[in-house]
């Protein structure tokens, strides 16, 4: 936790609106002429007899009562006074899920018994171009371009316990069901005892598992049965996003599957630290901030650029404290996982069961009172990469490459934007701001599970 209180939580139930009639889908085209009426002008003179038995309240169009398909039937409502909230009313941070393994190698790039291929996101070369199969092709490069062709490549998962159920989204990475999403979805589901249903785009309904599952870094993959024939999405470079680029988060808001909202990247590298389900690990993230609308169920699901290409696994979202009233719901302040990062741990997931987590061997302060001017290091691990380097007790990190570090949660982030193995540069200062030098890491694997 970054130390807030988490007072909103998600809505575990979601909601549902009906079926495609609730919303006039069935209805009749109004310019048809109706049964019974082979002489337009009979028909005229029909309407009008009935106008004039059911004389209008003067209001247009916008003014009629009840539900599109249903009129004259719905329910009334007493309007709420209009809210407003100051700036320091946001203030909490929370899992964008909506609340209602063993290691599978080279299942991605093998064939089946069957003689069937296996097609993986994670063995493409992504060039954002597809075939198009509306009745009118969008412009490449449009909003509209893009829903068509991600849409099929993202799924609602319903995860049912004992204790309740979760909702979330999840981006297909294989033809035969693997599906990348949030640990915080799925989580508590790895033993079993959960069933997890997922809803493709045309509406089909699979049985998945848990393949793996990666809390510190909000990730999992699950794998979805009775299917081979799944569309696999395009992963794409999450470092050549540009801050003001116009992205498209697709997924499952509030159980409201296939569902599409536009914004743009609103900054980058952007540390963010959130509490697990229940108590479960905390993760911490090196996250794309957006303002494309994310509310609960968008987890697991896709943020992409305008080629069509997965740059962000949507998780967090800011919302507002119980002192604005317990408003929850998209503010404009979302946070996704890169996609490198993501794609770099979904391979591991697959292949060894779990994912591996850099670091640079020294205790780092998180609290409050930490220096403003950058991540305090405690405590040195002796042997390791960074007591090797030449960091002591009471240094302070500055930046990481080019990157300022004002935080020991932001030195923790940008060390997970690398790979076990990289070699960073850290500048580095003494505890009252003198002595700033340059030294060199090489980031070894942590210790943790």
């Amino acid at each position: 936790m970054t130390g807030e209180d988490r007072d909103d939580r998600d809505d575990r139930h979601g909601s549902s609106n009906g079926g495609p009639d609730a919303w006039g889908r069935g209805a009749q085209d109004p310019g048809a002429t109706s049964p019974g009426f082979s002489d337009p002008g009979a028909q005229q003179r029909h309407w009008e007899a009935l106008s004039s038995q059911y004389p209008s309240n003067g209001g247009g169009p916008e003014q009629a009562t009840g539900f599109p398909g249903n009129p004259g039937t719905a329910p009334t409502a007493t309007k709420e006074p209009a809210r407003r909230f100051s700036t320091p009313a946001v203030a909490a941070l929370v899992l964008a899920v909506g609340v209602a393994a063993s290691a599978v190698t080279a299942v991605i790039v093998q064939n089946g018994d069957d003689g069937s291929s296996v097609t993986s996101s994670l063995n493409q070369v992504n060039t954002g171009d597809r075939e198009n199969t509306s009745v009118s092709d969008p412009d490449p490069g449009t909003v509209e371009a893009v829903a068509q062709n991600v849409l099929p490549s993202v799924v609602s998962i319903q995860v049912a316990t004992q204790q309740g159920g979760a909702e979330g989204s999840g981006s297909i990475i294989s033809n035969d069901g693997m599906i990348l999403t949030n640990n915080h979805v799925v989580s508590g589901a790895e033993d079993g005892r959960a069933a997890i249903t997922v809803t493709t785009n045309d509406g089909r309904q699979l049985d998945a598992e848990v393949v793996a599952t990666d809390p510190q870094t909000d990730l999992a993959v699950v794998k979805a049965t009775g299917a081979d024939d799944l569309q696999p999405i395009a992963i794409g470079d999450s470092d050549g996003l540009q801050v003001g680029e116009t992205v498209v988060a697709v997924g499952s808001p509030l159980g409201l599957s296939s569902t599409v909202t536009t914004g743009i990247v609103s900054a980058m590298n952007r540390p963010v630290q959130a509490g697990g389900e229940d108590g479960g690990e905390a993760s911490l993230i090196d996250a794309i901030q957006t303002d494309a609308a994310i509310n609960p169920g968008n987890s697991g699901g896709a943020l992409v650029n305008l080629q069509g290409e997965l740059v962000g696994i949507p998780s967090v979202i800011a919302t507002l404290g119980a002192q604005a009233g317990g408003e929850s719901g998209s503010i404009g302040l979302g946070f996704a996982i890169p996609s490198n990062q993501a794609e770099n741990t979904a391979r591991q997931l697959i292949d060894n069961g779990r994912a591996t987590h850099p670091v640079i061997g020294a205790r780092v302060n998180t609290g409050t009172e930490a220096s403003a001017n950058g991540a305090e290091i405690v405590d040195v691990v002796e042997g390791g990469p960074a007591a090797d380097a030449g960091v002591r007790d009471g240094d302070v990190v500055t930046k990481v490459g080019d990157r300022i570090v004002d935080s020991g949660v932001s030195l923790i982030a940008a060390i997970r934007s690398h790979t076990v193995g990289d070699e960073v540069t850290l500048t580095v200062t003494d505890g009252n701001g003198g002595n700033e030098r340059e030294v060199i890491v090489t980031l070894s694997e942590s210790d943790a599970a």
